[in-house]
């Protein structure tokens, strides 16, 4: 019997010069909460770029460290890094089986990494993946649209606002910021 872990939303926000990269601590397993205070949302490239993940803890664990190698290694710009992440995962027989989805900007660029080879690029600096992804993405959306709060502010309010609509949401959140 497969046991279906929930765990996470993680939101980008980016204004200006500004991005963040939220997520909440929450992990599920089945029916019942496991942990309260993971953290799924880190720097990368040498504090260069800023990711989160959602899915498997150790298949986003993995997939961070794949896409931090490439960063650190070859200097190459994110953009670059994450499109041969995502040619990678998708071609590698081992990685293809790694069920987790990656938020990950810098200063200039912010993508959705996916293992079907997805590189998602929003169109308005603002994304969200996992379980309560879309109740945070439409609560930024109106705030970023609405309001002149700075990315965190509305990085904080639409997690607290999926936390209180998603089952699989706490508002412990782990927040990183590029400037």
């Amino acid at each position: 019997m497969k046991v279906e872990i929930h765990s996470t939303t993680i939101l980008s926000v980016r204004r200006g010069p500004l991005v963040v990269v939220a997520g909440d601590g929450q992990v599920t397993l089945g029916n019942q909460v496991v942990k309260g205070g993971a953290k799924k949302v880190r720097k990368l490239g040498d504090g260069r770029a800023i990711g989160g993940f959602a899915g498997s803890a150790a298949d986003g664990i993995a997939l961070f460290e794949r896409l931090d190698e490439k960063l650190q290694s070859q200097r190459s710009p994110l953009r670059r890094a994450a499109v041969e992440l995502a040619k990678e995962w998708r071609m590698d027989r081992a990685l293809r089986r790694l069920e987790a989805m990656l938020v990950v900007a810098d200063a200039e660029s912010t993508f959705i990494l996916s293992g079907s080879g997805d590189v998602i690029e929003p169109d308005d600096g603002v994304c969200a993946i996992g379980s309560g992804g879309g109740f945070a993405l439409a609560a930024a959306r109106a705030l970023i649209t609405n309001t002149e709060l700075a990315p965190r502010a509305i990085a904080e309010a639409a997690m607290r606002i999926a936390s209180e609509i998603c089952i699989y949401t706490n508002s412990t959140l782990t927040i990183e910021e590029l400037s």
